[in-house]
This record gives structure tokens, sequence and C-alpha cells, in this order.
């Protein structure tokens, strides 16, 4: 059975968890896996046009080695190419430099390296709220060889 998903409770089922305050993770370097990638829909905004997106759960592990998600929108606009062009280098599918036509498919299950730090906001509810954002997404460091080792 799939816990990410929850349970179903029954009408007379005890109830104990209260759940515990989200902590962000502290700002800094994180590898992640992407957990899943749906797509999505932008409505546009004042500052950007409609557009599709592909909305990103990226798996991390915190000091505990407790696995932490981030999510993040990577929007298709060309506004917004510069950070698809980031992500898909961070995950070894596009070289800098050149053109990519993007393997949406492979992006679950892909790897990298990103940046994230702690973003501060009210809700609207007007309770003042922080989680992670990614600031941004890391090249893969080029692989060092050294005689004798593997």
């Amino acid at each position: 059975m799939n816990d990410e998903l929850g349970r179903e409770l029954g009408w007379d089922d005890q109830i104990e968890n209260e759940g515990t305050d989200y902590e962000p993770l502290p700002d800094g370097a994180y590898e992640f896996t992407v957990e899943s990638m749906e797509r999505g829909r932008f409505p546009g905004s004042d500052k950007m046009v409609a557009c599709n997106k592909a909305e990103l759960k990226l798996r991390v592990k915190d000091e505990k080695g407790n696995d932490r998600y981030i999510f993040e929108d990577l929007m298709l606009n060309s506004k917004m190419e510069w950070k698809l062009s980031q992500f898909f280098i961070c995950i070894g599918q596009k070289k800098s430099g050149e053109p990519l036509k993007p393997n949406w498919s492979a992006v679950p299950g892909s790897t990298g390296k990103m940046e994230i730090y702690i973003n501060e906001y009210t809700n609207k509810a007007g309770k003042k709220m922080k989680n992670n954002k990614v600031d941004k997404f890391l090249p893969p460091e080029p692989k060092t060889y050294q005689a004798g080792k593997f």
C-alpha cells in the first residue's frame, strides 16, 4: 500500500495524529530526485502570459536522512527559458550551448543538485508561513578520474 496517498479512515476510527509544524530546510545546496512531474497550466498574470507548466515534486534528504519534498513549477514561457535550460543541464539532458527538445517522459526519476532558500510569505488567512524554493539548478560536477581508483 502506498502510504504517500494516505488511507481511508472509517467514521468510527480513532484518530490521534495531530501533525507537526513544518520546518523548512536550511538554505544551501541539496541533491534531489524528481519524484514526480505533472503537466499543468499557468493561467497568466500581469507579468507573464498563460502557458503550460511542469509541476515538479523534488525529493531531498534532510540532515537526519529523512525524505523531504520541494515543489517547483517550470513555466514553459520564453521569459523562463533560462530556467528550463538550467534544469535540463542539471539533470543531464542538455549540454550547455546546445539546443534541446526536452524528453519530458524521462524527467521523473532524474537526479541533480540545486540551491534552495527559505521563502517567507503570508497565506490567504493572513498567517506568516515559510517554505523552500529553488534558487537555481546546478550543472553536474565534472567527473574526475584518478588512475587506479574506481
